[in-house]
């Protein structure tokens, strides 16, 4: 599995595309500038008749003050109600077009994943087998170059018994078939590791983007973050952003606990996520759509598994930094409404 930095041209989103957000719509429109002109001219009217037209002692009951109070205020209030309830309108016709928009980028999504998958599956396992004929191929190379010479130092030595071939090339052809380019790689930095799976702050970040690319070359850090990337953007979609989040960080030893093993009231406070919108919408998610279900799951048992991992020889200095990453806070959200930490 090769990994793919976020800039490159695929059908999957980039890393920055989860931390984009809906346009900020204005605290007051042109419906509220129009309902407080309506309702001041209404009023100056009203101050200006009632103080132009004399009041006689007969209309000075408190009846009359009443109805004369009512005729001012009413048309007022009738304005802002109408006033609220076309903004209302107009914040559900939104509401309705956002959603229309999420739900057709899902399905887009996932018709494009199915057909990519598809698409890449054959090439991969013909790469994978034009790799194996090929040091076949020098294998045998190599083995007849030896046999060769072997006959040419000795031409009295019958033929059958110059065909063994020595232990050394035997070696050489299982270092070259059982091994992979993953396994001849030196092993990732923690810090890298770390810095990938907060993934990039900007188009600008330079180190982080480093980090990234270096952290996709290894074949199980590159699973936890396209698992963490495919989580953050259908979070994202539904308006839940890592950066808003402002979990209650659990200590170091809850995090050694929990790779450890242990489960329940013990590690409870990993779920540390209080934003009850965040958790409602994520909830929702879960229970309506099976993609999104799926997808969490798979990203729970890879930060799962990458932790177990990760804890025995790193630092609880560490332990914090990679709790405080965007991935972890996505693990936090999940793993609280999948029920992980009960």
């Amino acid at each position: 599995m090769t990994g793919k930095t976020p800039g490159a041209k695929t059908s999957r989103p980039t890393p920055l595309g989860i931390y984009d957000r809906p346009p900020q719509r204005p605290s007051v429109s042109g419906i509220e500038i129009a309902a407080l002109a309506l309702s001041i001219a209404w009023l100056t009217i009203s101050v200006i008749f009632f103080v132009v037209v004399p009041v006689d002692g007969a209309n000075a009951g408190g009846v009359s003050m009443f109805v004369t109070m009512l005729a001012i205020f009413m048309p007022v209030a009738m304005i802002w109600v109408a006033a609220m309830a076309a903004r209302a309108s107009r914040v559900m016709r939104e509401e309705s077009q956002r959603l229309q928009a999420a739900i057709d980028a899902i399905r887009n999504a996932y018709v494009s994943q199915q057909q990519n998958a598809a698409i890449s599956s054959e090439p991969s396992v013909t790469r994978k087998l034009d790799e194996i004929v090929k040091t076949a191929k020098k294998t045998e190379s190599t083995l007849a170059t030896f046999s060769t010479k072997r006959r040419a130092s000795d031409p009295t030595e019958p033929e059958p018994e110059a065909e063994p071939a020595p232990t050394e090339p035997d070696e050489q052809a299982t270092l070259a078939l059982g091994s992979s380019p993953e396994d001849l790689r030196p092993p990732l930095p923690r810090g890298d590791f770390i810095h990938a799976l907060n993934f990039p702050e900007s188009a600008d970040d330079t180190a982080g983007f480093s980090a990234l690319r270096r952290a996709l070359k290894n074949r199980q850090s590159a699973q936890l973050i396209q698992a963490a990337q495919d989580v953050l953007t259908l979070l994202s979609q539904e308006g839940i952003y890592m950066d808003d989040l402002r979990p209650d960080m659990a200590r170091p030893e809850i995090w050694r606990q929990f790779a450890q093993g242990t489960r329940g009231r013990a590690v409870a406070s990993l779920g540390g996520v209080r934003d009850r919108s965040s958790l409602a919408l994520t909830s929702g998610r879960m229970k309506q759509d099976p993609i999104f279900r799926d997808a969490a799951h798979h990203f729970l048992r890879r930060f799962d598994q990458m932790f177990t991992e990760f804890e025995p020889d790193a630092s609880d200095a560490e332990i914090s930094a990679l709790s405080d990453t965007r991935t972890a806070r996505a693990f936090m959200l999940l793993g609280r409404v999948a029920g992980t930490f009960d």
